[in-house]
């Protein structure tokens, strides 16, 4: 199972520009409650093991 990256890592695109990815997963995981369904799928076909095991799909 890959792990998240710790809350400092930025990852630097293409452009040169900087993304504080390390924060914004940790921000999505701690807000992952307010996230809707949609969203929850998004992330959880990149892999984001957390919205698997939280989302469970409606009876």
């Amino acid at each position: 199972m890959p792990s998240s990256p710790g809350r400092g890592h930025v990852e630097v695109l293409p452009d040169g520009t900087e993304h504080r990815t390390g924060i914004w997963i940790g921000n999505q995981k701690a807000r992952r409650d307010k996230l809707n369904a949609e969203q929850l799928r998004t992330l959880a076909g990149l892999g984001v093991e957390w919205t698997v095991q939280q989302h469970s799909t409606p009876p």
